[in-house]
């Protein structure tokens, strides 16, 4: 679990006051993903996450579920999860530490909002890459190049507008894959959902802020 945390805190997102032009066509799908997500009831899907050597081999994998309304989302693996009530994230590490941190604070990171939205153009120069398949595959590389990872490869269902798996390659030449399945973008998730309760945590945990 907390090598898919990685995952996604290690494609930060920064504040870059000059953005360089990028693809229309790339932008154009993108933009059509991030409409789908703006017009969703609630969202449920589930992440499979694979890493792998640069050397090809296989270094293990996990499942995540998601469930997100709006600007609100819970991350689950196990005991160990990620809530955001969308004022306050909740990172609890599956045993005695829950670090809290504010929305704001949290927008720094990819959040599953940002994954899912389309919305890149801060953070990445990006373009369409050739594809005769039933995805759209777009290459995205950080602006920022202090970013620990060389690019990230979006991978976008063309009949459904919706993002299906994203490949990124790291500066070690590692790659991590994390793919999209079970994807609901219109079923009714109660708001109790994403509400921090801390007594359903062990009495001992601590939370840090």
């Amino acid at each position: 679990m907390k090598k898919f945390y990685a995952c996604l805190l290690t494609i930060l997102i920064s504040y870059v006051p000059a953005y360089p032009q990028n693809d229309p066509a790339a932008k154009k799908v993108l933009e059509a993903v991030g409409n789908k997500v703006k017009l969703a009831k609630g969202i449920t899907a589930s992440c499979l996450l694979s890493s792998f050597t640069s050397k090809g081999k296989p270094n293990g994998s996990q499942t995540i579920s998601l469930l997100m309304k709006g600007d609100k989302y819970l991350l689950k693996q196990g005991k160990t999860e990620i809530i955001c009530d969308g004022i306050n994230v909740y990172r609890f590490d599956g045993e005695k530490t829950i670090t809290k941190s504010s929305l704001a604070e949290s927008n720094q990171t990819l959040s599953p909002q940002k994954l899912l939205s389309g919305a890149y153009d801060k953070d990445f120069t990006y373009k369409l890459l050739p594809s005769k398949g039933s995805f759209n595959e777009i290459e995205m590389k950080p602006i920022d190049n202090r970013k620990n990872f060389q690019k990230v490869n979006l991978f976008i269902d063309k009949a459904r507008s919706t993002f299906s798996r994203a490949r990124i390659l790291d500066k070690s030449n590692n790659i991590t894959e994390v793919k999209i399945a079970n994807l609901n973008l219109n079923i009714a998730i109660a708001e109790n959902k994403f509400v921090f309760n801390r007594a359903k945590y062990p009495k001992d945990v601590e939370i840090l802020d």
